[in-house]
């Protein structure tokens, strides 16, 4: 069982059994964080450039004359800088979810929460809100005075500022988030003419409502109640996981006092009770009450008690990145963990295997349909003939000559003697029919399996194949 630091909040035995009254709901208290530079703050300074540019800055880049990340839905291409993927190819799509899940759950087993704390789409617009609102409002202190302050000039002309900032942002990012689906330039050129079609308007409409919504007014609520994630993050820790931590050994009995005072003669720990950690938190906890789900490890009580212990002359890291084993008997961490090596195992397993499919994925599909009119029918030769559609796709991202050719049976050839040829054009779909025939003499059968095989003229590796029937009459 954890050993970390909680407040006793049992009720008082003298007053368990006094009438008294519960509220199902509790009015949301407005958390007005304060802004804390530091070594981890720097961090995720970095990391909120690093995600806004990669965000806003992808779908402008082009590659091969188009844009290089764009999902075509009306189309049903995918383009992904060197690739084109089509519906069928959506299994890529399941195994990279199913990747990226499994690296999250290793994440989690070994430092916790950073993901929310520093990459998280909600951090990370949430982080860039909280600056404009304090840009345009002032401190937390500010905050605070103006949001009980009465409604004045002065007070209307900031929130608007605010308020004008969060929307722009928002419809930034809405009209970005639409661009990965519909040609951002193209996009850009209806937005500024008032040409949007509708269904462009009601998503763009639609995600910058949720980022202003999300990013402005709800914050902490989508960590806290909205998100699966922070509920069951608990169920991947471990004694070993990383996390922060309040060292109460340490700090208790806190208290306030003068920088050079004698914490030993005085009976005080190393925490002054300045409250700074708790101002800071953008989820409103105090760490110093122990391991909280609210906690998203964005490390801002660390680098604000840092500070505080920079001035007082104390070491640093009364709150600090620790795990339960480290806190409490001073060990080490253990990266040699069951659960922690079996994530890596199964992770190196699932990457090895997706990077061998795509990389060997063939870009060219073919399928083979039996008409359906007749099960086969003679011509005026005397043979017997099959007739079937080839459906060709081209999906590489430049022009294509293909070469068909039949394996199967010898007796079963072409109807044309030469090698049939098809050029196709990038990300075209061809219809070709094709006819089988033989001689009925020389068939022994009433069925024959066929293989239809499709290579590209310039690269011998790109091959591929379906497989069908050929039908003949019963033999006397």
């Amino acid at each position: 069982m954890s050993k970390l630091p909680t407040h006793d909040i049992s009720p008082d035995p003298v007053k368990i059994h006094e009438p008294h009254q519960i509220d199902l709901y509790a009015r949301r208290q407005k958390i007005h964080a304060r802004s804390i530079t530091g070594f981890f703050q720097n961090i995720r300074v970095l990391t909120i450039w690093v995600s806004m540019a990669i965000f806003f800055l992808l779908p402008w880049v082009n590659w091969d004359g188009r844009q290089a990340l764009l999902f075509d839905l009306p189309e049903e291409r995918f383009y992904i800088f060197w690739w084109t993927f089509l519906p069928h190819d959506f299994v890529f799509l399941s195994w990279l979810l199913i990747i990226s899940a499994f690296t999250l759950f290793a994440v989690t087993v070994f430092a916790g929460r950073v993901w929310c704390g520093y990459t998280c789409p909600q951090t990370v617009w949430t982080t860039i809100f909280m600056w404009i609102e304090e840009r345009a409002e002032g401190n937390r202190n500010a905050r605070i005075r103006l949001d009980k302050s009465p409604l004045s000039i002065r007070k209307v002309l900031r929130r608007s500022i605010k308020h004008a900032g969060w929307l722009f942002v928002a419809l930034a990012t809405g009209l970005t988030f639409v661009g990965y689906f519909t040609p951002v330039h193209q996009l850009y050129r209806e937005f500024h003419g008032f040409q949007l079609g509708f269904s462009e308007i009601f998503w763009i409409f639609f995600f910058t409502a949720t980022t202003y919504l999300n990013a402005g007014w709800m914050r902490e609520q989508v960590c806290m109640y909205m998100c699966p994630y922070g509920r069951f993050q608990s169920v991947m820790f471990d004694r070993d996981t990383l996390i922060i931590s309040y060292d109460a050994k340490r700090g208790d009995p806190r208290g306030g006092r003068k920088r050079g005072t004698d914490l030993v003669a005085e009976n005080l720990g190393s925490c002054i009770d300045c409250e700074l950690c708790v101002q800071v938190c953008p989820t409103g906890i105090d760490i110093r009450d122990g391991l909280q789900f609210e906690c998203i490890q964005c490390a801002a009580c660390v680098d604000a008690c840092d500070s505080v212990m920079d001035q007082m002359g104390y070491e640093r890291g009364l709150v600090r990145y620790t795990t339960e084993n480290a806190l409490e008997k001073g060990t080490g961490m253990n990266f040699l963990r069951p659960r922690l090596i079996g994530y890596a195992l199964v992770l190196a397993t699932m990457g090895g295997l997706f990077l061998y499919a795509l990389t060997g994925r063939v870009p060219v599909t073919v399928e083979a349909i039996r008409d359906r009119n007749a099960l086969y029918r003679e011509n005026s030769d005397g043979n017997i003939e099959n007739v079937y559609t080839l459906k060709i796709t081209n999906e590489s991202q430049h022009p294509e000559v293909y070469v068909l050719s039949v394996d199967g049976d010898k007796r079963i050839h072409e109807e044309a003697s030469d090698p049939t040829k098809v050029k196709l054009a990038a990300g075209e779909l061809m219809s070709l029919p094709i006819t089988l025939e033989a001689d009925p003499g020389q068939l022994d059968k009433t069925r024959y399996d066929i293989h239809f095989d499709v290579q590209a003229t310039d690269d011998s590796r790109t091959v591929a194949a379906t497989e069908s029937r050929f039908l003949a009459p019963a033999t006397q």
